[in-house]
C-alpha cells in the first residue's frame, strides 16, 4: 500500500488526524505579511542608535507625529517579541535613580527587516501615486 493510502486508511480508522500538506500553490511568490506600524516605528527608532524604553516611546511618538503613542506594556511586549525574533538585542544596562535602564539596539537582521519593509511600503506608495495621477489627483 502506498504511503498516502496508508495515512488515509489510518485516518478513516480514527488513528490519526487528517493528513495536511502544508505547502500550497497559494504561498508561491508571496512575501511575508506586512509589518505592523508599531513594530516598524520601534525598528525605525532603533535605527538611529541604541535607546532605552522611554526613549523609544518618545521617539516613536515623534516619528509618527504623535499618531502612535506606545504604552509601556505594549512596548515591552513588542521588545520581547522583537528580541525573540532576533530583530533587536539588549545593548547595555545602567542604574539610574536606583532603577535598571536597559538599552536596546537593532541587529543586522532587524536592519534587513526594516529595509525590506521600507522597500515594500515605497513600492506600494509608488503604485498609489501613479493611480492617483490617472485620476487627476496629486499625492502629497
Amino acid at each position: 500500500m502506498r504511503d498516502q493510502e496508508r495515512r488515509w486508511s489510518r485516518c478513516r480508522a480514527g488513528l490519526t488526524g487528517l493528513p495536511i500538506d502544508r505547502s500550497s500553490v497559494y504561498n508561491i511568490g508571496m512575501t511575508n505579511q506586512a509589518m505592523q506600524e508599531p513594530t516598524f516605528l520601534i525598528l525605525t527608532a532603533l535605527a538611529a542608535g541604541a535607546q532605552h524604553g522611554y526613549g523609544i516611546m518618545t521617539d516613536v511618538a515623534r516619528i509618527s507625529g504623535d499618531r502612535v503613542r506606545l504604552r509601556a506594556g505594549t512596548l515591552y511586549a513588542a521588545l520581547d517579541r522583537l528580541r525573540g525574533g532576533g530583530l533587536i538585542d539588549a545593548d547595555r544596562e545602567e542604574i539610574v535613580d536606583g532603577r535598571l535602564r536597559r538599552y536596546y539596539r537593532l541587529t543586522p537582521s532587524g536592519a534587513d527587516a526594516l529595509a525590506a519593509e521600507t522597500a515594500r511600503m515605497r513600492s506600494n506608495a509608488a503604485v498609489a501615486t501613479r493611480r492617483l495621477r490617472t485620476l487627476g489627483m496629486s499625492a502629497p
